[in-house]
């Protein structure tokens, strides 16, 4: 068994012996609790006395932390091969047209002021949330809880991003407590992270509320803003061909979806422009987007579903993305 085989028995198994009557009380009795009261009224004017309460309703959740500690072996390698096949399926092509029909203006609108297109928006939240389905099942503060008190490897991570949601529900006026999200925390139809939600979401119905769980238009501009603020280049391919030489590029086909090569060092592993008709050919993105390492509003270039020109989604997630994926920006925006 090795180390992180190790972790993730021994955090199960605490859990599994916490008694009843402490997770029937929550979270407010633990000093760490406590602590993060005490700096949330200090820096934001917070009430002791409500974030008290708030914490003795909140309810530890062992399913978030078995999701979150699932042993790594126990899934096949991450390839991108594997990664699109989960996600290209008759169903979801179908449901892709049809939410693009619906919402085309509010598509097109988004793609003009952001340059991000319509197929790409599309194609995210389709991945995120099966177009507006599945927007998890959590209670936000719970999972965000749980988290940033009981799963030590990335407490800290998750302190920061209760805070967000706690800044957040008081801005936007919404009940703590009602508010559903992955078991990650992550929020609406996009599944943005509070931070994210904060930083990136757009009132884009007019309405005068940012509502990633109720409006889709919002769910929209706030997508193609994110992309916009995280390096999307307008107009610019997804990905470009490519052709190699030797067998170097095998090893970043193999070496998981995550992009780990600067797109300045493609020369020196033996990967370069590529002629028309000459040598071998792969795909490399182009228009690189470095986003939220969370678990996660996972807004990754190589994940999306995309749209064709004449408004069907094509067969594949695109001829243009990528069976290699390099990155040719630094990492923008870590929510790791």
């Amino acid at each position: 068994m090795n180390r992180g085989s190790v972790q993730t028995w021994i955090l199960a198994f605490v859990i599994a012996l916490l008694p009843f009557d402490a997770m029937a009380q929550g979270f407010a009795n633990r000093p760490e609790v406590a602590q993060f009261v005490e700096q949330m009224t200090s820096r934001h004017g917070f009430s002791r006395a409500e974030l008290l309460t708030l914490f003795t309703r909140a309810r530890p959740q062992p399913g978030v932390i078995k999701a979150m500690t699932a042993p790594a072996e126990s899934a096949p390698r991450r390839s991108w091969q594997n990664y699109r096949a989960q996600f290209v399926n008759p169903a979801r092509i179908d449901a892709g047209v049809r939410f693009y029909e619906r919402h085309i203006a509010a598509l097109e609108r988004a793609a003009k002021e952001f340059g991000v297109p319509e197929s790409v928006i599309v194609a995210i939240i389709g991945v995120e949330t099966v177009y507006g389905r599945n927007l998890g099942s959590y209670r936000v503060v719970d999972a965000l809880s749980t988290l940033a008190f009981d799963y030590p490897p990335r407490s800290e991570y998750f302190r920061g991003e209760l805070e967000h949601f706690l800044l957040h529900a008081r801005q936007e006026g919404i009940d703590v407590i009602s508010a559903r999200g992955s078991y990650a925390g992550a929020i609406g139809i996009p599944q943005f992270m509070p931070s994210s939600y904060r930083a990136f979401a757009v009132d884009y119905d007019g309405d005068g509320k940012r509502d990633l769980a109720g409006s889709v238009e919002d769910a929209l501009g706030s997508v193609a803003n994110y992309l916009k603020a995280h390096g999307w280049r307008r107009d610019q391919p997804t990905a470009v061909a490519a052709r190699v030489e030797g067998d170097y590029y095998k090893q970043l086909l193999s070496a998981g979806i995550k992009p780990s090569v600067r797109a300045g060092d493609l020369e020196k592993l033996g990967i370069y422009d590529n002629p028309p008709g000459v040598g071998t050919v792969i795909r490399i993105t182009a228009n690189a987007v470095v986003t939220s390492r969370s678990e996660r509003s996972e807004l990754e270039m190589g994940k999306t579903t995309m749209l064709g020109d004449s408004g069907e989604v094509e067969k594949s997630i695109s001829a243009q993305i990528t069976d290699m994926r390099v990155t040719t920006s630094d990492d923008m925006y870590d929510n790791s």
